[in-house]
C-alpha cells in the first residue's frame, strides 16, 4: 500500500511494540504501508499481521540487543526508521530501594538505548537516509516523585538527542525527540514497586498520595493511538526536533511553564499536582 508514510519510510524497527506507545506506532506505520520489526522480550505477544516481522529481543543485554538489531537491520536491507520505545517503570524512594533496581533501569533505558541508537545511525549516516526516534518523557522536564531513575534516563536521552540533531543536520538522517506524557497505556499497571527498607511513615504516605495521582493520571489520558498520530505528523515534515505530546496541560502549557516561569513556581506545581 502507497501512502506518503511508506514513500518515505520503507522499512522500521520499532523496540517495546507488544503493548501501549510501542503498539500504537507499529499499528500505524503498518496502516501507513510501512514493513515494521517488532520487538519484545517474550515475541509471542506481537501480533501477526502482514509486513510485520516479530523479534525477540532483550534490551538489558546490551551486546546481545545490538547483534538482534544488525541482524534484523540486514535482513531489512537497513532500516529507514528506528524508534527506541522499549522500557520499564519503577516506583519507590530512591534512597529505600536497593540500587540494583535503578542501576537496571539506567543501564538499560539509557545506556543500551544509547547503544542501539548508535548501531542505528551508522547504517544511516552510510546511506544518508533515515530517522531516529528516541522515546523521552515529559519527565525530562518536570521529573515524576518516586520514579528517580525514570527521570534520570529520560532526562539523559532528550540530551543525547539534542546532541544528534546537531550531528546529523546535512546528512539526510533526522532526529525526534519524542516526549509523551500521560498516555492510557496500562503503563503504571506494570511498574515494579520493590521493597522499600527502612521507609519510615511520612515517606510511607507520601508515597501512597503519589502512587493514587500517578495511576488516575495514566488512566485518565488519551489513548496511544494520539501519540502515534503526533509521530506520523513529525515523521511526514522531514526534520530534526523535539515533539512533546499528551494531553493539552502536558504538550502545550507545561512547555510555556518550563520555558517562562521559574523553578520554584514549576517545584510548587508539580506538589500540589501530585497530592504532597
Amino acid at each position: 500500500m502507497s501512502s506518503p508514510l511508506s514513500a518515505r519510510y520503507r522499512t522500521a524497527f520499532v523496540t517495546g511494540a507488544s503493548t501501549g506507545l510501542g503498539r500504537a506506532f507499529a499499528d500505524r506505520l503498518l496502516a501507513g504501508g510501512v514493513e515494521v520489526w517488532g520487538t519484545s522480550r517474550d515475541p509471542s505477544r506481537l501480533p501477526v499481521r502482514a509486513g510485520f516481522h516479530a523479534v525477540a529481543l532483550q534490551l538489558g543485554d546490551g551486546p546481545a540487543a545490538e547483534s538482534v538489531y544488525c541482524a534484523a537491520d540486514k535482513a531489512a536491507g537497513g532500516f529507514d526508521l528506528v524508534i527506541n520505545n522499549a522500557g520499564f517503570g519503577a516506583f519507590g524512594s530512591f534512597a529505600h530501594t536497593d540500587f540494583a533496581v535503578w542501576e537496571e533501569q539506567l543501564r538499560m533505558m539509557l545506556v543500551n538505548t544509547a547503544r542501539h541508537s548508535h548501531a542505528a545511525l551508522r547504517g544511516m549516516l552510510v546511506r544518508r537516509h533515515g530517522a531516529l526516534v528516541n522515546i523521552s518523557s515529559i519527565a525530562a522536564e518536570f521529573g515524576l516523585p518516586y520514579q528517580a531513575a525514570y527521570n534520570m534516563t529520560k532526562a539523559g536521552l532528550s540530551a543525547l538527542n539534542e546532541s544528534l540533531m546537531y550531528e546529523v543536520k546535512g546528512t539526510g538522517v533526522i532526529v525526534i525527540d519524542f516526549r509523551p506524557g500521560d498516555y492510557r497505556t496500562d503503563f503504571e499497571g506494570s511498574v515494579r514497586r520493590p521493597a522499600q527498607a527502612g521507609a519510615d511513615a511520612l515517606q510511607t504516605d507520601r508515597m501512597a498520595r503519589v502512587w493514587g495521582s500517578f495511576t488516575a493520571m495514566m488512566q485518565s489520558g488519551p489513548p496511544p493511538a494520539q501519540a502515534a498520530a503526533d509521530l506520523q505528523a513529525a515523521l511526514l515534515r522531514g526534520r530534526s526536533g523535539t515533539v512533546r505530546t499528551g494531553r493539552y496541560f502536558q504538550a502545550v502549557l507545561a512547555p510555556l511553564l518550563a520555558r517562562f516561569g521559574s523553578l520554584a513556581l514549576q517545584r510548587s506545581i508539580q506538589e500540589r499536582y501530585f497530592g504532597r
